[in-house]
Parts: C-alpha cells; structure tokens; sequence
C-alpha cells in the first residue's frame, strides 16, 4: 500500500512555521551589527587616594562619540591609533568624564589631569585600554558609587550599550551590568542574587543575539536526526565550550580573537554543509560527536570574550562565570525547544529534500563571508 502523502496545506503550514521560527532567530538583533550596539567595560580598582578605572572601549566608537573627525577613528593599525590618542587626549578624557563617574559617600570623585593609553584587539576589533585615577575625599571608608552612561542612545551611533564593571575597592569586590535603565552601582548595595541575575541576563542575550552562535546551533538542529542525535550533540557542545568559556576568562588560557573568530566562522559553515549532504551516510555519526566537541572549545573561547575580565580568581569572579555560562545554556535550550520540533514535521514530509538544503544555503553563504571577513581584517 502506498503512504498517503500530507496534504498540501499542512505541508505549507509546516514550512510556513519552520521559515518564522528561523526568521525570529536571525534577525538583526543589537549585537549582530558593528554600528548597532557595543558592550563598555570598567576594571575599577582601590588606590590610596581613591580609585583607578581602566576602561576598555571600542576604538572608532570613542572616537567618533567623542566627535572627532574622520581621521582619527578611521585609522587602521595600533600605532597609527595611538597617535590618534595622544593627539585627542583631551577630547578623550573629557569625553570619559562625563559619561563616567566615581563618588565616594555620595561625594563626586576628581578624574586626573591626563590618561594612560594602549591599544589591543577584542574579537577581531580593535580596543583603546584608557587608565584614569579618580582622587576621593573623606579617609576612604564608606560606600563608593560608580555610574556609566558611555554611549548612549542619544549620541545615535549605537543602542542598547551595557557597562560591564569589575570593582575590587575597599575590601568589596563583585561585577555589575550597568545600563541606562540602571546606570549606578553602590559597592555596599550590590548583591550576590542581583549579580546572579544580570549576568544570566547577559548569557541569554549573548547567545540569542550572537548571530555566529545561533546559526552553529541551528546547523546542529538541522544535521540531527532524531532526538537522541540533539541530546549528544548539545552535552558535548554544551561541555566543550563550558571547559573553554572557564579557562579562557579566568585567564589560564589565552588564544587571539584574530584566530578564533574566523575558526567560529569556518565552523558554522563545516556543520552546515555537513548536516545537510553527510547526514545519513555511514559512519558519520563517529565523528560528529568529536567534531562537534572541539568546534565547542573554540566556541567557548568567543564567549569568554563577552565578559572582558581581566582579573585574579575570587568567588565573585567564579559566579560571575557561572552565571553567564547558565544564561547561554537556557538560551541554548529554548532555540532548540522551538526549532527542533518543526525540523522534524518537515523531516517526516516528501519537502524535506529541498527543505533542508534551503535553510542550510543560507547559513553557509553567511558564515563563509564571516570567514573571508575575519581574515582578511586580520592579514
């Protein structure tokens, strides 16, 4: 007896949900684009005077928000880029002062006369590393206050920026994602379940609007062929990148962002390709697991460049970690709660033969322009 086939329309409705599922996840979310969105980070530290901020910045993002000319955040190469500094320390510093401030017992902290400046490279962009010491009144004892409003909405070259701040000053230590809704913190104020929650948060985000991460999972999806297929694949992805994400921002490994960012591209493309022409031949499902664990290393290290720590082991710096990684895993989960149920009522239909071919297109043809991208920016 032959099948009878799905009817048209539920064919249709099918591919119709499949299609806006995969919509919702790609698009331009505020991490996705250069312009769209940048993340700040503070390293704030206690000096005997006071306290000692070290920023790290997005290069022509500063020196476009500090309303330079082209010349400078158009320059290409770290010593050209330092030059640019030194010639616009002023604009800089001023630009630094007020969008980020330092109070000690509610009493406004006095930015120094000059910053130190460097230049290092985050992910494939360039980043200006900017020292700035903040003399304090009173015998420093009591709360400090730190407040961030750097890049805001308003200057209309990016949305949505977040202040990651690292403080380790008069025996408090701890992290907080600083925001315009939230731009403050109060070293004696900042909780444990409140950082807990904001870096989840952050986690979640970081997947979801990573579009480099989204599209490698959702090449995972398509490649599975049953749910016990999605359950392996996603513990030794989940693991990999996990064992990397912890090394990686705890500084006992360190790998340039010049060579992982484009092996995250070339990954994305390999499990495309490979979900879609290897799936059902002999033997694959061997090496996909072993594949899929060390394409989950270099992944963990891409994460590990979203939460720019650059400081000693500490509980507060563990939990931190824990729950940034807890925040991608959820994020992880509920992709593939709403998107592998649709891939297999497509697999179950005659149109999964160009079906998967055509979501894979796409996510191919992206990640092999991130990966000519990301290299040549590095050559």
């Amino acid at each position: 007896m032959t099948a009878m086939r799905p009817p048209l329309s539920r064919l249709r409705a099918t591919l119709a949900a499949v299609l806006a599922a995969l919509a919702v996840l790609l698009l331009p979310a505020p991490a996705t684009a250069h312009d769209a969105t940048s993340t700040a980070y503070a390293e704030v530290t206690g000096t005997e005077t006071g306290a000692e901020v070290t920023f790290d910045l997005e290069y022509d993002l500063l020196m476009k928000s500090a309303w330079l000319y082209a010349e400078a955040y158009e320059a290409k190469g770290r010593t050209e880029q330092l030059r640019q500094l030194k010639l616009n320390a002023e604009a800089v510093r001023d630009y630094l002062t007020q969008r980020f401030a330092v109070t000690h017992d509610d009493r406004p902290c006095t930015p120094a006369a000059a910053i130190d400046a460097d230049i290092h490279t985050r992910g494939t962009r360039p980043f200006a590393l900017l020292t700035l010491s903040y003399a304090c009144p009173g015998d420093g004892e009591g709360p400090y206050g730190i407040s961030s409003a750097l890049f805001p909405d308003a200057e209309t070259f990016v949305h949505s920026t977040k202040t990651i701040v690292h403080y380790d000053i008069q025996g408090a230590r701890g992290s907080q994602v600083l925001t315009a809704a939230e731009p403050t913190l109060e070293t004696s104020g900042a909780g444990e379940a409140r950082q807990v929650g904001e870096f989840f948060v952050l986690g979640g985000e970081h997947l979801l609007f990573g579009l480099d991460h989204v599209l490698f999972l959702l090449s995972l999806l398509i490649g599975a062929r049953s749910l016990r297929d999605v359950v392996l694949t996603a513990t030794a992805f989940t693991a990999a990148h996990s064992v990397t994400f912890l090394l990686a921002a705890t500084g006992v490994v360190s790998v340039p962002g010049a060579v992982v960012e484009p092996v995250i591209a070339a990954s994305i493309a390999v499990v495309a390709l490979a979900g879609v022409f290897l799936r059902d031949r002999e033997g694959v499902s061997r090496w996909r697991l072993p594949v899929v664990f060390a394409f989950g290393l270099v992944h963990g290290l891409g994460f590990a460049g979203a939460l720019g720590i650059d400081e000693g082991w500490s509980w507060e710096l563990l939990l931190s970690l824990l729950s940034f990684n807890a925040g991608i895993e959820a994020a992880q989960l509920a992709v593939i709660a709403v998107v592998f149920p649709l891939l297999l009522l497509v697999r179950r239909t005659p149109a999964q033969r160009w079906i998967l071919p055509a979501l894979s297109t796409p996510i191919v043809a992206i990640s092999l322009y991130w990966l000519w991208d990301r290299v040549t920016q590095t050559v």
